[in-house]
């Protein structure tokens, strides 16, 4: 995705949020919920119920810069199954969200040995 800065740091906010926010609405949600300061130039994305829209909002040292993005047909690959409120994102992880790839929320898999007594002699 192409900016008109580059974040120093990416976060992502798990819960969706309600829309009819805006600029100061999220900042609000910044600050109180992830307890975050929203002056740093860090980028915050966040999404509606439906997982259709997303918002990104970052301050740009003259302001604050709003980012909307609505998908027509398929919904974001949001995290919603985990308990961390927020995740940090390198900008590869948003470049494959914003293209629809699923980049978090995987559980670690637990592998077993096959005990010796299964091969062939």
């Amino acid at each position: 995705m192409k900016m008109f800065v580059e974040p120093a740091r990416i976060y992502l906010h798990r819960d969706a949020v309600d829309f009819r926010k805006s600029i100061d609405g999220l900042v609000a949600l910044v600050e109180s919920e992830l307890e975050r300061d929203a002056y740093t130039g860090a980028l915050f994305l966040f999404c509606n119920k439906s997982k259709d829209k997303l918002k990104l909002v970052y301050w740009d040292k003259t302001g604050f810069a709003l980012w909307y993005k609505r998908l027509e047909k398929q919904k974001f690959k949001w995290p919603s199954k985990v308990s961390l409120q927020e995740f940090e994102l390198s900008p590869g992880q948003l470049d494959w969200l914003l293209s629809g790839y699923d980049v978090l929320g995987h559980e670690e898999l637990q592998y077993q040995l096959i005990h010796a007594h299964n091969r062939v002699k």
